[in-house]
């Protein structure tokens, strides 16, 4: 009787395992994209508005990297937004690591726009050494490969194209802000590494002063409050010694500084959170800060 029991319990087991299906969020498209100028190949993961298959109008388009964690999110709290906040509809378009690289991997080669100078990095993939600073390919992949897809197939409105970075991704986002700002109409950004390779982003800051008078561009900033350097620790411009906050003051003082005319900033820091909690905060931030309510 025990035998036939556990014959009964194993074929429940195999039966419910079988009938299992991933969960799929609604309208939602995966479209595979290979970049010519990298020889590499991502996805694009679109998530359309709830309105968009009854409607004829033209939707801001927010693009969002880092996507295999961060295109749910920003999906969701889009539509929550809509939907509860009266503000806009958007076209959420997430953009994947390259296949068949580590998340680790990708993100550090395509988001970072140096090669850092003195911090000693180990590759996420054995056999690969670790490579770094093509932010600048990246973007340009965004802006002459991407645009085109999304321009073709959805009903966006690029004149309203949103940039949504965190970390690393902000970092890109600084990198196309600095030398194509008007790539996007709004960028929003997140605890960006502004430690990186010594404060690189600090001097190419400087260099674009140097050579414009203007810098057209909305630029919403957001981190965690408690992304500060520890009690006892002397700051730096370093992984381990940033206080991340101070290095985003630091940056957010010396763009307004220039008096560019065109440029519009706003930075908000959110009591505690960290690093790792603090996106979703951002993100609702940064929309509001740009999105308008609908009447």
């Amino acid at each position: 009787m025990k035998h036939i029991l556990n014959l009964i319990l194993l074929c429940c087991l195999a039966g419910g395992a079988a009938a299992s299906t991933p969960y799929q969020l609604d309208d939602t498209e995966v479209r595979d994209i290979h970049a010519r100028a990298l020889d590499r190949d991502y996805q694009l993961y679109v998530a359309l508005p709830e309105s968009y298959r009854t409607s004829q109008r033209r939707y801001p388009v927010l693009f969002v990297v880092d996507a295999n964690y961060a295109f749910p999110v920003v999906r969701s709290i889009a539509q929550r937004l809509s939907k509860h906040a009266g503000l806009e509809e958007a076209i959420v378009v997430g953009l994947s690591y390259a296949r068949g690289d580590g998340p680790v991997y990708s993100r550090r080669r395509d988001y970072t726009p140096s090669v850092p100078r003195t911090e000693h990095y180990v590759s996420d993939m054995p056999g690969r050494a670790p490579a770094f600073g093509q932010a600048d390919a990246y973007g340009r992949f965004i802006a002459a490969e991407v645009f085109p897809v999304i321009v073709a197939q959805y009903r966006a409105d690029m004149g309203r194209a949103v940039f949504i970075g965190h970390s690393y991704g902000s970092l890109l986002g600084l990198q196309v802000l600095l030398t194509r700002p008007g790539t996007f109409a709004h960028y929003i950004l997140g605890s960006p590494s502004l430690w990186y390779d010594g404060g690189v982003m600090f001097g190419r800051e400087q260099g674009y002063a140097q050579a414009h008078r203007d810098l057209p561009a909305s630029v919403y900033f957001g981190i965690g409050g408690l992304e500060t350097l520890p009690a006892g620790k002397r700051r730096a411009r370093n992984e381990a010694d940033a206080d991340m906050v101070a290095d985003l003051r630091d940056f957010d003082a010396a763009l307004t500084s220039h008096r560019y005319p065109g440029l519009r900033t706003r930075l908000e820091v959110f009591a505690g959170e960290d690093h790792a909690s603090v996106f979703p905060f951002l993100l609702t931030h940064g929309l509001r800060a740009y999105l308008r309510k609908v009447k």
